[in-house]
């Protein structure tokens, strides 16, 4: 490709509202332009870029049995009521009508078309186990895009659906999968790790994220030295000691202007570990209190998969239904006494005497409040948020924190969608069951921002050979100079004939323009074809370490060819 015919309009200053290295250079580089909040063109070297990633992507797949379909992003109404997730999914679904007033979803996901494709297809054990994809765009109508192509309205996706007879059939293909990502990922040449994470909304029985380490990245990851196991902030949990000592008297105090946990414990002198914290939540229309550690903060994920409600569906009280529900201002709120509204109390508020709790009257907390003797409520088993320095619960050590990008995820579904959607499978002995099924998604736009967040300096972006537009870009300093131009389209050439993807910048441009182009769209290996074309030599150099080195024509070709089919074979 010649630049002199090409569509690259690079950018000197970064956009206004770009938040992330990767936004900000995809969009200066020429890879990306934003049509509105959320939505992103992809220019020419953009989906040249989009087309590695999806190879690679489309190959792992293949190569671990997975078989490629393409189902419609427009889903019908009914597959999305049989699942129950039509009014459960939330506002990030778009919902349409067409002019015969039927109600169809842009697929935010595809669980309910995958089953409805094979359903009515798919009837015996001996036709199992079944593994399908497909890369296809997606929809969600997120609140507050951001962070460009990382959190956009509509993005590039593959996934992929396991149907199984039993789980110890998909336990082999949850890990078949597993390594396949693996290849993909190390084929991008990504900084990942492996975490166990949250099943959330798609339920299951366990799932794993793939997240490529960024310090921009929304996502954070705890981890020990003493163990493999890695999990997101989401899903990790955390060793509380029990705080055991003889039982006090229940006792009324008056705390006056002391609303918050810190408040409290600097009044009564008492460490905030040994205050309840109280969440005063509106759930599904319904008041629902939850009490935790005074030094924690409450775990929302882990908490909608306890209350298995929809994260929209769950709201902070305002401070009129507080007064109205506890007869106390908002601050004062306890779990003794509290009538007409759900408890649900941290399991490790249990194993600590003598707690400080709200009173339910205003200005007045009781302290000395033991769990059973003066209040109860439904126990769950962990809704703390866990964090760096935190022990793990595993006994392996202090957890360590990093921040990174979910660009893949794989689930354990098991029989949820395919019990709601009636699909099922004769086994040996001739029970219908419903299928087994797994879940399995790659980012696969998403992908190019991480890949950059992990490639970058202060001049540009540094792709990796395998994802990059081009391997090679041939900058000619002076379209004037014949010999300049000859040797350029000699390289050029040779190069093409060899396979090489390679750019020539043949734009008639001052030389520093061409050069800060060339280090900002971040191409892998570069060839100057400057004032030393007289005696047929050129600098050639990596765009990594931008080192120049001055040899000839033939030695800079055998160079590149030799560097690309390395770093192509790893």
């Amino acid at each position: 490709m010649r630049l002199s015919n090409y569509y690259m309009p690079t950018l000197r200053e970064d956009p206004v509202d770009a938040e992330t290295v990767s936004h900000k250079l995809l969009v200066r580089a020429g890879y990306i332009r934003k049509q509105a909040s959320g939505i992103y063109s992809f220019l020419p070297l953009g989906k040249l870029v989009l087309n590695k990633i999806e190879k690679i992507v489309r190959d792992a797949m293949n190569e671990y049995g997975a078989i490629e379909v393409s189902t419609s992003i427009l889903q019908p109404r009914e597959i999305w009521e049989a699942s129950g997730r039509w009014d459960t999914f939330g506002p990030e679904m778009f919902k349409l009508k067409d002019r015969h007033e039927r109600e169809y979803a842009l697929g935010p996901t595809a669980e309910e078309a995958f089953v409805a494709l094979i359903k009515d297809e798919i009837n015996s054990y001996k036709q199992l186990p079944l593994n399908l994809y497909q890369i296809v765009d997606k929809f969600r109508d997120e609140k507050r895009p951001r962070f460009g192509i990382n959190r956009s309205r509509d993005f590039l996706m593959k996934d992929a659906y396991t149907f199984d007879k039993d789980y110890e059939s998909l336990e082999k293909s949850y890990m078949n999968m597993w390594k396949a990502y693996e290849y993909a990922f190390d084929q991008m040449k990504l900084d990942y790790k492996i975490v166990e994470g949250d099943n959330g909304a798609m339920g299951g029985r366990k799932s794993h994220e793939f997240i490529a380490l960024a310090e921009s990245g929304e996502g954070v990851i705890l981890y020990t030295d003493g163990s493999d196991d890695a999990y997101t902030d989401e899903k990790a949990r955390i060793k509380i000691d029990p705080i055991r000592e003889e039982e006090r008297k229940l006792e009324l105090v008056e705390t006056i202007d002391t609303k918050t946990i810190e408040e409290v414990s600097n009044f009564l002198d008492v460490d905030p570990s040994k205050c309840a914290k109280a969440i005063d939540l509106l759930v599904e229309g319904e008041p629902v209190f939850v009490f935790i550690p005074g030094n924690r903060e409450l775990n929302m994920a882990k908490l909608i998969s306890y209350l298995k409600v929809p994260e929209h569906e769950i709201q902070m009280l305002d401070d009129e239904s507080i007064l109205k529900i506890t007869s106390a201002k908002a601050g004062f709120t306890g779990p003794i006494g509290l009538k007409d509204a759900k408890i649900i109390i941290d399991k490790s508020l249990t194993e600590i005497n003598n707690l400080v709790v709200g009173a339910n009257k205003d200005d007045h907390h009781y302290i000395n409040a033991n769990y059973g003797r003066d209040f109860d409520g439904e126990i769950a088993e962990d809704l703390i948020l866990a964090k760096e320095n935190d022990p793990a619960y595993n006994g392996s050590g202090l957890y360590k924190s990093a921040r990174g990008i979910e660009v893949g995820n794989i689930f354990q579904l098991g029989t949820k969608y395919s019990e709601a959607l009636n699909a099922n499978f004769l086994d040996e002995n001739g029970v219908s069951k419903p299928f087994i099924m797994g879940s399995y998604g790659i980012g696969v736009s998403r992908s190019i921002s991480a890949i950059v967040e992990q490639n970058y300096d202060e001049n540009g972006i540094i792709w990796p050979t395998s994802v990059a537009p081009f391997h090679v870009i041939i900058t000619l300093v002076n379209t004037k100079d014949e010999n300049q131009v000859k040797l350029a389209e000699d390289i050029y050439q040779s190069l093409k004939d060899k396979g090489i993807e390679v750019l020539l910048d043949d734009r008639k441009e001052r030389a520093g323009v061409k050069f800060n182009d060339r280090d900002l769209i971040g191409i892998p290996y570069r060839i100057t074809v400057g004032k030393d074309a007289i005696n047929g030599q050129v600098e050639y150099s990596k765009r990594i370490d931008m080192k120049n080195l001055l040899i000839d024509k033939g030695e800079a070709i055998s160079k590149i060819v030799s560097q690309i089919s390395e770093d192509l074979r790893k």
